[in-house]
């Protein structure tokens, strides 16, 4: 488990992170979201002791990051993919960590087979595009089997394979019991991957919640019906105190009802209904509602709506591959 107590950073007067407590508990995929500039990368850095917090702590485990005897066996992380060292294989810079924590060297084989590097192990790390460098990350947060596992962009540089690869890995990961962190700029990955949230803005923590609940919560929620029956089926909802809002080519929207209520209604009054379909949010469209006050850069110049297919997204002034984890 990682604790964090009233963890804060200052950088001269500017503040990255802002009296932030929570906990990742083992056994679930805990996503860690936030706009850039909240405060994402500098909270895991003090996690690891990269930085050191202006008042707070961390706790890993009920210990201190620094105090871990052999801290690849607690925790694994990849906050950057090209932190290897260049002029080193795969291999050679697996084995280095692995003998600072004294892990057999079987384990370097082992972690390059599950990352699939094994056919590039002896090429050196300089010559890795950046998928290879994200596997030969994971591969180093892999090495020592440790039970806590922290992810920074994990899914960077990789292809629709890679993707589905770290993807069930993470939840393999979890359904053994062990604490998954992951941080991403992909909501549409992050949608399918964590089952708990945390949220931070400017530094602050904006939910700790379950994926489930902060879509329910910070999005709306409504069943869409069509029928070419469409007045009838306007008063009969009326009669029945629904309240229905027209939305174009004939569909009408309800909120606070279900399918089932509603499709039942339908049959007992013999109307026929071309849909009926419950609508939610995406995690996307949530995640713009709750975090719209905590954005610290904004694209102008377009008229696009949050939730729509096109357009600018709140993490456009950075490339969503090969994002550094400095200053998110």
């Amino acid at each position: 488990m990682i604790e964090l107590e009233g963890l804060t950073k200052r950088f001269g007067t500017k503040v990255a992170v802002d009296h932030l407590s929570f906990q990742v508990r083992p056994g679930v995929v805990t996503g860690f979201l936030g706009p850039n500039g909240a405060g994402k990368s500098t909270t895991m850095r003090m996690m690891l002791d990269l930085d050191n917090p202006t008042s707070g702590r961390v706790r890993i485990d009920g210990k201190h990051y620094r105090d871990l005897e052999e801290p690849l066996k607690y925790i694994g992380a990849l906050l950057e993919a090209k932190a290897m060292h260049g002029g080193r294989s795969a291999y050679n810079n697996l084995l280095c960590l692995a003998q600072s924590n004294r892990i057999p060297e079987r384990r370097v084989a082992e972690v390059l087979d599950t990352v699939g590097l094994t056919s590039v192990a002896r090429k050196k790390s300089k010559g890795f595009s950046l998928g290879m460098a994200q596997r030969l990350g994971i591969a180093s947060a892999l090495l020592g089997d440790p039970e806590i596992l922290m992810f920074d962009e994990p899914v960077n540089g990789l292809d629709p394979e890679g993707i589905h690869w770290i993807r069930n890995l993470m939840k393999a990961l979890a359904a053994e019991g062990r604490t998954i962190f992951v941080s991403s700029h992909l909501m549409s990955e992050m949608a399918l991957t964590a089952d708990h949230l945390i949220v931070i803005g400017q530094g602050r923590l904006l939910a700790d919640t379950s994926m489930a609940d902060f879509i329910q919560r910070n999005s709306r929620s409504f069943v869409r019906l069509r029928s070419p029956q469409q007045e009838r089926l306007r008063d009969l909802l009326h009669e029945h105190g629904y309240q229905a809002v027209e939305s174009g080519n004939g569909t009408l929207e309800i909120d606070g009802a279900t399918t089932e209520s509603l499709g039942e209604l339908a049959a007992r009054h013999q109307l026929v209904l071309h849909e009926l379909s419950a609508q939610r949010a995406s995690l996307e469209e949530a995640f713009m509602q709750m975090t719209a006050g905590a954005v610290e850069y904004h694209a102008h110049g377009t008229d696009v709506h949050p939730g729509t297919d096109s357009g600018p997204r709140w993490g456009d002034q950075a490339p969503r591959w090969g994002t550094t984890s400095q200053g998110k």
